[in-house]
């Protein structure tokens, strides 16, 4: 019997050892059991129903930006007859006599006869021609002036003060001027427009070239790029959008510059259709010069609008 008890304690001992390895396997099991299941969960959508996932989230999302799209393009219309239609009812109602503000009706009938005579169409070429010149004489001296200031500390020193200079004096107060200098031809139209935009014009012109990352250029410098490459290819590409921003308010504002300088010394544009309506109490005739000036202007907004977009999903 003593002889015995060794070997059951040497048994009992493999038993326990036996146990304690069971033990922390199933411990060991456990725990990577309840690290799946944590990885799953974190893995899951936290508030997504049953059988629904990020597809559903997704599909919420798209359908939520396709409405706000669909508002988007409603806006517009929508707000034009409501404006129409507040327009319509105050002459209905008689709130202002007819010489003061027209019936839509009147002012459609008076815009069909100007455009059947060709009178609409000269004066909207007029300041068109105007505007277009104008824009291009300013477009042209940003290209050459933009570049140097964006990147001169002193070019931009020593024409700083003139431009915020001219921006203080009033276009207004300028133009009389200009036909001074200039006599009462298509000069002193163009060179206002080209004033009025010239400022906007450079200013997102510089923004645009002076927001480009530095580690852009120093990239296309170490591929040994000249400076007309790294403008053709680095620099203008990146500064395309802010200029067009630049583009879309300045074709605009040549418009108003146009319709100035009709103003002050005219026989032909929209400018002088609205001297010339205000002269004759021809109120429906001013409505009509002031509606084409917004839809002109309207169009050209979308237009550049457009440009932007195909130049920003270009990029």
């Amino acid at each position: 019997m003593i002889a015995h008890e060794p070997s059951s304690i040497q048994e009992k001992q493999k038993e326990k050892e036996n146990e304690l390895g069971e033990n922390d396997l199933s411990e060991e099991e456990t725990l990577l059991s309840n690290s799946a299941t944590t990885a799953a969960n974190k893995s899951a959508p936290i508030f997504a129903p049953d059988g629904l996932g990020d597809e559903s989230s997704g599909n919420k999302h798209f359908t939520a930006e396709a409405g706000l799209r669909y508002v988007s393009k409603l806006a517009s219309p929508v707000t034009l007859v409501v404006v129409f239609g507040l327009w319509q009812l105050l002459t209905l109602f008689k709130v202002y006599p007819e010489y003061i503000l027209p019936a839509p009706v009147d002012v459609i009938g008076r815009w069909w006869e100007s455009a059947q005579s060709g009178q609409l169409w000269k004066h909207t070429g007029a300041t068109l021609l105007e505007a277009g010149v104008g824009f291009g004489m300013a477009l042209v001296i940003v290209a050459l002036l933009a570049y140097p200031i964006a990147y001169s500390r002193i070019v931009a020193a020593l024409f700083s003060p003139l431009l915020a200079a001219t921006q203080a004096i009033p276009l207004v107060a300028i133009a009389p001027l200009l036909v001074i200098w200039f006599g009462f031809g298509l000069l002193p139209k163009v060179v206002t427009c080209a004033l009025i935009v010239f400022f906007p014009l450079l200013l997102n012109a510089v923004a645009g070239l002076r927001g480009i990352d530095k580690s852009l250029r120093e990239a296309a410098m170490v591929f040994g790029a000249s400076r007309w490459q790294m403008l053709r290819f680095v620099e203008f590409p990146l500064a395309l959008p802010t200029l067009l921003t630049g583009v879309k308010i300045g074709f605009t504002l040549a418009i108003t510059g146009a319709v100035v300088g009709e103003f002050i010394s005219s026989d032909a544009g929209l400018g002088y259709l609205l001297n010339l309506g205000r002269g004759q109490f021809d109120t429906p005739l001013v409505f009509v010069a002031l509606l084409t000036l917004m839809a002109i202007a309207m169009l050209a907004y979308g237009v550049v609008s457009l440009l932007e977009k195909l130049v920003s999903s270009g990029q």
